[in-house]
């Protein structure tokens, strides 16, 4: 059953799309643009639901409030397997029932990339995340996220009484954030000794060679076939021996099922909502420190914001590394002084913002 809340921010608007042509089912939120119009990906997913693109929505509200964008929240979920042929039809269709939500900055997640974007700003003339022959900065190429990733590590681990050179890391998810990820941090030091993606994990106690693992997964298309490290139950790598967990594919892995188990001393939220609230409370209770997705993995949407305001990518990129540098340290100092965990510390500074811009609208 579909559950939204609504609350003095948003959202503000929950549309459903059907073609009955196509047999394509989409949902759009917008949850607020009192900080200008509303940047958000779009999710393709077979699975995916109105409450999941709410609940994104929101992130992307607090996490574009927080980074200092002028921009507000939203989110996209097309209902369909991103594996399906003919996806470039769906896309096209999808952008021309989106053609007339103005408001809404379409730009990838889950299950599409630049390629897709393109379609879509060839119907719509509005998107991020282009490819760079028509003027845009490919987030996923560049490795925006996981570059904002390692730069959150460097403030937050030695909070987290972590040495980052040397520090044992687990990526659960290895797309295009937990690559990036992976090559950012082990070019500071860090050892990937657990990796897993929709086929299976892997464990290297030895420690993984990045780059090797990467060109063997364009060809295999896995992390499993990569000749590299030891099979173990996907379950188990949140229990890995490691210093820093990121988890960087779907909602929810993190829960008070598994919070338990898991050894890190920092997590860095890669992926959009990965952990439960509860979850995140019992571990800030035993001692392990966790940045919060909208904090963690802002790097992609502060490049997406730099490009549709005509930036280059060495612009993005620096503004990602101060953005997120700032952010982390202002979240961690707040949560300490006030005792409470990362995500109320951020949430609060966020939802001022937004409020204070909404008190200069007829919103």
């Amino acid at each position: 059953m579909d559950e939204i809340s609504y609350d003095n921010i948003g959202p503000t608007k929950v549309i459903r799309l059907y073609s009955a042509k196509e047999q394509l089912r989409a949902v759009v939120v917008i949850d607020n643009t009192a900080l200008g119009p509303a940047i958000g990906g779009v999710r393709v997913s077979p699975t995916v639901d109105v409450t999941e693109v709410w609940r994104l929505a929101r992130t992307m509200t607090l996490k574009n409030s927080i980074a200092g964008l002028s921009h507000g929240g939203a989110k996209a979920g097309i209902i369909a397997d991103p594996a399906k042929p003919a996806m470039e039809r769906t896309f096209r269709v999808f952008a021309r029932m989106i053609r007339d939500i103005t408001d809404f900055i379409p730009g990838p997640d889950l299950g599409c990339a630049e390629t897709a974007m393109a379609w879509i700003h060839d119907e719509t003339g509005r998107a991020v995340g282009l490819p760079e022959e028509i003027g845009g900065l490919p987030l996923d190429t560049l490795g925006a996220t996981g570059f904002g990733l390692a730069e959150c590590a460097e403030v937050a681990a030695p909070l987290a009484g972590i040495e980052l050179a040397g520090a044992r890391l687990a990526i659960q998810g290895f797309g295009s954030v937990g690559k990036a990820a992976a090559r950012f941090l082990t070019a500071r030091g860090a050892i990937l000794v657990a990796v897993a993606d929709s086929r299976g994990t892997m464990y290297n106690p030895a420690g993984f060679d990045v780059e090797a693992l990467i060109s063997a997964t364009q060809w295999t298309g896995s992390v499993t076939n990569a000749g590299q490290g030891t099979p173990i139950a996907p379950e188990t790598l949140f229990g890995t021996d490691c210093e820093i967990l990121i988890p960087a594919a779907v909602r929810d892995v993190i829960t008070e099922r598994n919070a338990a188990g898991i050894k890190a001393r920092l997590i860095l939220e890669g992926a959009n909502i990965p952990a439960t609230v509860r979850a995140e409370e019992l571990l800030h209770g035993r001692g392990v420190l966790i940045i919060p997705d909208f904090i963690a993995n802002a790097g992609g949407v502060i490049m997406a914001a730099m490009e549709y305001g005509g930036k280059g990518a060495p612009e993005a990129f620096s503004a990602i590394r101060d953005r997120i540098r700032k952010n982390t340290g202002l979240v961690l100092e707040k949560a300490a002084q006030e005792r409470v965990i990362p995500r109320v510390a951020a949430e609060a500074i966020a939802r001022e913002r937004v409020l204070k811009a909404m008190a200069y609208r007829d919103y």
